[in-house]
């Protein structure tokens, strides 16, 4: 050990008060085992266990590879987990890379082979030594080769944020500090509105220097994947921060950020149809991957919205013409029908739309006469696929050229379609205002960059039919009417629900729009547009 460094074991507490930079080893094995090498967690292979592993031998592993770590004993550590080779070097980066002098770990009561632990971490760095708390867990299994009782590795453990191939780092910040705010001031902060987290990473990342922010002292995840904006942990030494003014209305991101909480996997985009300001954006899990802006993935019914423009402008259906909806249609060699086989016979098209008749839209595709027809209209009316600049990283959709059966696929939102809520919440805002607006968090005076613009808009003959399709959807018998009944002023809506990879129940989506506002979101195998992703968007349109 150390010279100047305590070690102690305290109701499963394990406390390392180094006197210096860096650890002081102990080794704790002897400690817990009795000296022999021969406790729960080391079983020799003449006593080789199988099975699934027991409490005692969860708690013992749990301490072990705590009281290592906590020891600064890396390589240690590493032997007590299921892949040493990858877990040593990341443990010893706790130390190393992050400036962690002392470290007191105190395990939680376990949960079946999890065992939830917090950390209480001093960091130093030059000369000041500042606090830093926060809790993860582990999980104990059986090791195939061995049958010892061995950690499962992820760099979670280390810290719940941390990804394979990332590491902890501690020094000034690369880039200064902002202070984002909403449209009418408001400071927006990842702890408030836990969503904006990765958007406003990014949004240092490329802004803070024209903000005028002054870096300070922080812990962060540094990616190994260039460009990939650093994750903030802690703040030691807080910088100068700059303002940055924001598209976000925060009484509307926070109706996103609670709404998306009532399900496991949920995203919702808000945008401002006359100027393409995005008022919100929310996820669920709301860490890590912004599939909100960065998602792609089949949309199901709600693209008809895109679909039914094109119909509408090429003249082969009027939103009260007749339109037949029977229980199939047929396009080639797939066999298309309706949610539980419904059929309509033959009525306007807008009440084909507003039941989201499938069949209807499948069995005018023969006039079309042009299999790439709707990926030109994405394009050239909705602005689909024509790299958005945002302000941060979006997926800007996609739609395929396709030929025959493939092509219908994608009338209905099914097939090789990508999107995700942004796009859909800006198709939304499109068919509202009749006119493209690239959707945008901030300013573009603020860098120069240039918007992307749709060769054409909607005629006002399409788009004022397309709202009365879209108003016929979100009342009366429309599908989307239970969902958009709380909600007041203008409004249209259309549901959506798409089956991908052969999932046991259907992804919900759901877009609509109230006077300037338009939303779209997604709940991941939440079933049925309306009943699901609906919810979300009248919360957030009620609250913009």
């Amino acid at each position: 050990m150390r010279s100047g460094t305590k070690v102690a074991i305290a109701g499963g507490v394990f406390v390392v008060v180094a006197g210096g930079v860096g650890y002081g080893g102990y080794n704790l094995w002897q400690g817990l085992n009795g000296g022999s090498g021969g406790g729960v967690s080391a079983a020799s292979s003449e006593e080789r266990r199988s099975g699934p592993v027991t409490e005692d031998e969860v708690t013992a592993t749990a301490k072990d590879f705590l009281a290592a770590w906590a020891g600064g004993e890396s390589e240690r550590a590493g032997q007590l987990t299921n892949n040493p080779v990858e877990a040593g070097p990341v443990v010893a980066g706790f130390a190393e890379g992050a400036k962690v002098s002392a470290a007191e770990i105190t395990p939680g009561a376990p949960v079946g082979p999890k065992v939830p632990f917090t950390v209480k971490a001093t960091v130093t760095y030059e000369g000041q030594a500042k606090p830093w708390t926060y809790t993860s867990e582990l999980t104990v299994v059986r090791g195939l080769s061995t049958g010892r009782p061995l950690v499962d590795w992820k760099p979670a453990v280390i810290h719940p944020r941390l990804t394979k191939g990332a590491t902890l780092r501690t020094g000034p910040a690369k880039t200064g500090a902002i202070q984002a705010v909403d449209r009418k001031g408001v400071e927006l902060t990842a702890e408030k509105y836990p969503s904006l987290g990765p958007v406003l990473a990014q949004l240092r990342e490329k802004y803070a220097a024209r903000t005028g922010g002054e870096p300070g002292v922080e812990t962060w995840i540094e990616s190994e994947t260039e460009n990939v904006p650093a994750i903030t942990l802690a703040t030691h030494v807080k910088g100068r921060p700059g303002r940055l003014e924001t598209t976000i209305d925060a009484a509307a991101q926070a109706a996103a950020e609670r709404s998306v909480k009532q399900y496991e996997q949920a995203s919702v985009v808000a945008v401002q149809p006359s100027t393409g300001e995005i008022r919100a954006v929310a996820n669920n899990p709301a860490t890590g991957f912004n599939a909100a802006f960065e998602g792609k993935q089949a949309p199901g019914s709600t693209l008809k919205i895109l679909t039914a423009a094109m119909l509408l402008e090429k003249g082969l259906v009027t939103a009260d013409g007749p339109a037949p909806c029977p229980q199939e249609a047929r396009y080639y060699t797939r066999t298309f029908h309706n949610l539980d086989n419904f059929a309509l016979g033959t009525v306007p098209f807008k009440r084909s739309f507003a039941k989201s008749c499938n069949t209807a839209f499948i069995k005018l595709i023969d006039d079309v006469d042009d299999d790439s027809a709707l990926g030109k209209e994405a394009r050239d009316v909705f602005g689909i696929g024509l790299d958005w600049k945002t302000g941060v990283v979006t997926a800007d959709g996609s739609v395929p050229e396709e030929t025959q059966g493939a092509a219908a696929e994608q009338y209905i939102g099914q097939g090789t379609v990508q999107m995700n809520a942004l796009n859909i919440a800006s198709i939304t805002a499109t068919a509202k205002y009749g006119t493209f607006k690239q959707p945008f968090l901030v300013s573009k005076e603020l860098d120069g960059r240039t918007f992307a613009q749709a060769s054409r808009s909607l005629p006002e003959s399409v788009s004022s039919q397309l709202r009365a399709m879209m108003r016929a959807a979100a009342t009366g018998e429309g599908t989307a009417a239970k969902a958009m009944a709380s909600v007041g002023g203008a409004k249209g809506a259309k549901t959506g629900s798409a089956e991908v990879d052969g999932q046991a129940t259907s992804n919900s989506w759901f877009s609509g729009y109230s006077d300037d506002l338009a939303a779209a979101a997604v709940v991941q195998s939440g079933g049925h547009g309306g009943d699901a992703a609906g919810t979300v968007v009248a919360n957030v349109l009620r609250a913009g």
